[in-house]
């Protein structure tokens, strides 16, 4: 069953399209025996996704932008995973995801900035 688009909504989209390359390209590494990345790779980035949904009904703005300082914390953490499988001997290549991963942590660090400053409206 396909989750129903957000529309307007550009970092829920980004999201939950990156957690569903995310899924293959994990199963791919168990596949191979590489269990624990895949584990790390899996969680980091599902939690980008769970706190990006959760911030979509903050209790204040400071929870907003928690919520989503969390979620550029997970990106980061994910990036990790996925540059050291770029640069590990036989390992899939992830550059098609770090590619969408940046833009998705753009996407975040602008939301960030805009909401510090006030200029954002939370819904």
């Amino acid at each position: 069953m396909q989750q129903e688009r957000a529309k307007d909504n550009l970092i829920l989209n980004l999201s939950f399209d990156f957690a569903l390359q995310i899924i293959p390209y994990t199963e791919l590494l168990e596949k191979e025996k590489k269990y624990s990345i895949a584990n790390q790779l899996l969680r980091s980035n599902a939690s980008i996704g769970s706190n990006v949904r959760e911030a979509q009904n903050p209790e204040s703005r400071a929870d907003f932008i928690h919520k989503f300082k969390v979620a550029a914390k997970e990106a980061e953490e994910t990036a990790h995973w996925l540059e050291l499988c770029q640069q590990s001997d036989n390992y899939p290549d992830s550059t098609l995801l770090l590619g969408k991963l940046e833009e998705i942590q753009k996407v975040i660090n602008k939301i960030i900035s805009t909401s510090k400053r006030g200029t954002s409206p939370i819904h």
